[in-house]
């Protein structure tokens, strides 16, 4: 609980739905991924997926708030560059999550 709060606070500038975003996000467990449209349906706005996405381009907090264990919907592992595509797959497979080229191999026992 006090990682919670101590990420909470680092988080007080951020908007509610921001906060909401990656606190889903830090709720994802190693060698699991989630979904740009999971997140939206779990933090109740089930149409946000793209606003999902640019809460988690603002991580202050990477790699503790895991943003890498989210994927598209289709499995792709995106980034603002070729590199943290890179660097995001690489975690990715560190955490023995299925990677076939920059596509997770989306499962329902790797689904969170």
């Amino acid at each position: 609980m006090a990682l919670q709060e101590d990420v909470l606070k680092k988080l007080s500038k951020k908007t509610e739905f921001e906060r909401r975003v990656l606190m889903a996000v830090i709720e994802i467990p190693r060698g699991k991924v989630s979904t740009y449209k999971r997140i939206a349906e779990k933090i109740g706005r089930p149409k946000a997926f793209r606003a999902v996405g640019n809460a988690l381009h603002k991580n202050p907090l990477a790699p503790i708030i895991p943003c890498h264990r989210v994927v598209r919907s289709n499995g792709q592992i995106v980034g603002e560059t070729e590199e943290e595509v890179k660097r995001r797959r690489n975690l990715l497979i560190e955490e023995n999550v299925p990677v076939e080229g920059f596509r997770v191999k989306l499962r329902e026992d790797i689904l969170y």
